[in-house]
């Protein structure tokens, strides 16, 4: 099945640090991470990767489920020879982290959850966007990304909106298809890596109120960090403090060799 496969995927960092995975959200490639990427390279080995039709990952060969992305993740490791590692995921790269942790808690040592959510709403508008980018491509939806993804006074939205034009059509819809089928929010308590989780206060697709704040309450001894100023794409748009709270997470949480 095309999720459980290892993705496309670089590292970058030192050879001998301790391993951050870093996922991205849906309609982005692994380049959401740039403006983390420095801070992040300086002490942690960073592992980035590509959701099934994103950035350079091929289009899906079939229907995948968030599980099947997270074991696609655990087989990465496993070819990169890494035992344990941390991971940081936007939206739905929060949701293959969350699935992660629950599936391979021996190989998840900590977690930051950044705009995502225990479940994305109800099922149906996720199958509507499927089809509607089934059948007239992700124009629609990219035409529209930017006050989803953003504040409406942030000027940097056009890098961002290009990664979703330039993603495979099937490679989207079946991202949403995935989406619609992930409900996590029974099983929140099995997770045992520490967890950060972070909320744009302007957050739309995942507002703080229903999503973060029930990952928080979920996820045992998790932390809320809620960004001012902030939409869904949070780590692009706020990066400063985004990135503070992400280092700071780690470094009180992932020392170890990862290996």
């Amino acid at each position: 099945m095309t999720g459980a496969r290892p993705p496309h995927h670089r590292l970058d960092g030192p050879a001998d640090a301790p391993v951050v995975v870093l996922g991205p959200s849906l309609g982005t490639s692994m380049d959401l991470w740039l403006p983390q990427l420095p801070a992040l390279t300086r002490s942690w080995r960073v592992l980035r990767y590509d959701l099934p039709g994103h950035g350079d990952e091929p289009p899906p060969d079939g229907p995948f489920t968030v599980e099947d992305l997270a074991d696609g993740i655990a087989r990465l490791l496993d070819d990169l020879g890494v035992d344990r590692a941390a991971y940081a995921g936007v939206s739905l790269g929060g949701a293959i982290g969350t699935a992660l942790a629950l599936r391979a808690p021996g190989r998840v040592g900590s977690l930051i959850l950044c705009c995502t959510s225990p479940r994305f709403g109800d099922p149906g508008p996720w199958r509507e966007r499927a089809a509607l980018v089934r059948r007239e491509g992700v124009g629609p939806v990219a035409d529209t990304a930017a006050g989803r993804w953003f504040t409406p006074s942030f000027t940097g939205a056009d890098p961002y909106v290009a990664m979703l034009r330039a993603t495979d059509p099937e490679g989207y819809a079946a991202c949403c298809d995935a989406l619609a089928g992930f409900d996590a929010t029974g099983r929140l308590g099995g997770i045992s890596a520490p967890t950060l989780v972070i909320a744009g206060a302007q957050d739309g697709p995942t507002p703080p109120d229903g999503h973060a704040r029930a990952l928080a309450a979920g996820v045992p001894d998790a932390r809320l960090t809620v960004i001012d100023d902030a939409g869904h794409l949070a780590n692009a748009e706020r990066p400063g403090p985004v990135t503070e709270a992400i280092t700071s997470h780690l470094d009180r949480t992932w020392k170890g060799t990862g290996r």
